[in-house]
This record gives structure tokens, sequence and C-alpha cells, in this order.
């Protein structure tokens, strides 16, 4: 294929991304950079590496290195794709089935999160993260290793909350998210307050559904939502063994609706801030 630039033609040879294991990330890579109006010249001057680096991770010739996604998804303001794309081919310390949505999550519009007895991911803080994982150490589902990899992977996916054009994030945490002790009183405490600081942005809703709804809670397992600029709606739930993710919209039409009974459903933010803030000087006054 070609084009004419300026008058004069250009190759442009086309990316296949079922052609090699790194062919998908060369083909964002493309995407992103085109869409930021970038030659492949222009890009490597502004990441700081030979054009001919740029044009083999492109063509998929040669992997990326880390700290290259990272410098391009700051050039390009993906909101950390590359970096994603980049962890989900190099490490495997996650659940099934969860990369792949981590990867739709990076370019979502919307983001609606329910949770059951963990704060969601795109909430949680470093120290609360860490917690979680050395405790999955303590019980022998994972190694150190792995769960250095899930807390890094884990930065790298809320690198999206700080896109120029970050996704509406709406999410209700069930009331044991908050209540549940996780890394003890110091940690507790200092989540709690970034929700509190998390919910005061304009594009982050956080509502807590009360243990007073009993079984007229719609939901009994974690549900996520996303929806995609081009207004797809996709469904994500979790077992213990692997994730999946829902496309077709007979199966997450149900999940849309009985969501939007939860927000009915459980506290507006008013009274879930104060309830979080009650919950917070409870463990300020406690020593666990």
């Amino acid at each position: 294929m070609s084009r004419n630039v300026g008058g004069a033609a250009v190759n442009k040879k086309q990316l296949d991304p079922t052609s090699s294991p790194w062919a998908p990330f060369g083909v964002q890579l493309r995407r992103s950079r085109e869409g930021q109006g970038l030659t492949q010249a222009q890009l490597a001057r502004k990441v700081k590496y030979d054009p001919s680096y740029v044009s083999f991770v492109e063509l998929a010739q040669r992997p990326p290195s880390e700290k290259f996604a990272a410098k391009a998804d700051e050039v390009l303001e993906t909101g950390g794709t590359l970096s994603l794309m980049y962890w989900q081919h190099r490490h495997t310390a996650l659940v099934p089935g969860f990369p792949e949505y981590a990867n739709y999550e990076s370019r979502a519009a919307e983001i609606r999160l329910f949770e059951i007895d963990v704060v969601p991911g795109l909430l949680q803080t470093v120290e609360y993260a860490t917690a979680l994982e050395a405790g999955h150490v303590r019980q022998g589902s994972a190694t150190r290793g792995q769960a250095e990899e899930r807390v890094n992977f884990l930065t790298t996916r809320q690198q999206c909350l700080e896109r120029t054009s970050p996704p509406l994030v709406h999410a209700v945490l069930d009331e044991s998210c908050i209540r549940r002790p996780i890394g003890g009183r110091d940690v507790m405490i200092a989540q709690l307050l970034h929700l509190e600081a998390m919910a005061q942005r304009p594009d982050i809703a956080i509502q807590v559904a009360p243990f007073s709804l009993g079984e007229n809670r719609p939901f009994m397992r974690m549900v996520f939502l996303l929806t995609m600029p081009d207004r797809r709606v996709l469904g994500y739930s979790e077992n213990e063994q692997r994730g999946f993710l829902d496309r077709e919209a007979e199966a997450v039409l149900p999940l849309v609706k009985s969501y939007d009974r939860l927000q009915i459903e459980a506290m507006n933010q008013a009274d879930s801030m104060a309830m979080i803030r009650s919950v917070r000087r409870d463990f300020e006054w406690t020593s666990i």
C-alpha cells in the first residue's frame, strides 16, 4: 500500500495483529502514533529512541522494552494502554481472562464497578494493594514475585484515570469493602481517606451498598461494566480460577439493568461518604 505525503509516495506496510505475539502491541503503537499525527521519526525524537527501533517495534520485528512502552504511553497520552499490553505479554501472574478485560478498561469511556469484600483495584492505594497481595503470599496462592507483578500491574491500570479525557467511573462498594480490615489500622485509614478524595473528582462517583439491603442486593458477586467509545458495553466477572469477559448484548443487558437497580438501591454519594468517614473514625480510635 502507498500514499502521497507532500507529493512523495510513501510505502506503508500493513500490520497483521495475529502475525506474532508482539504484533498487537505494534498495531496499537501505530494507531496511537497516527492518532497524534506523528511520524515514526517524530515519535522517536520525543521518546528518545532511534527511529529504527520504533519501526522495528511497530512491525513486531523486535519486542518493546518496559521503558519504551511507558515513555510511549506518556508521549501519546494513551492512558497506559501500551504498558498494559507489555505487562500482559511479559507476565503471567494475573487471573486468566483479566488481562483482556484490563486492555478494554484502559480505553473505556465509562467504567461501572461493583465489588464485595475489597475496594475495587482502580480505587486502591498502593499500600492496600500490597497488603492484599501479601495475604496471598502467606496463604501460598502467590509467590512474592507474582505479588509484586500484580501491584505493578495495578498501578499501570490506574493510569487510565489520569488520561487527558479520563473515563467516567461509578463504583458501588458493598459495605464489607469499607469495614473489612486490610493491612491494619493505618492502611485502612489511608484507604478510606483516598476514597473520600477520589469522590471529590467530577469524573468519579462512589456509593455504598449497605448490609441492610440483605437479599435485595442485585449482585452476589463482583461485576464490572465497561462502556467503550463506540457505546458497546462489556461485562466482566470472576470466580477464584478465572475471569469472564462478556461481549454479547444478550448476556450484558441483564447486568446493566441490575446495575441500574443497584445504583438506586445503594446509598447516595453524600450518605455514602458520611458512612465512609464514620468507619474511618472508628479505625482511628481502634487498635487492630
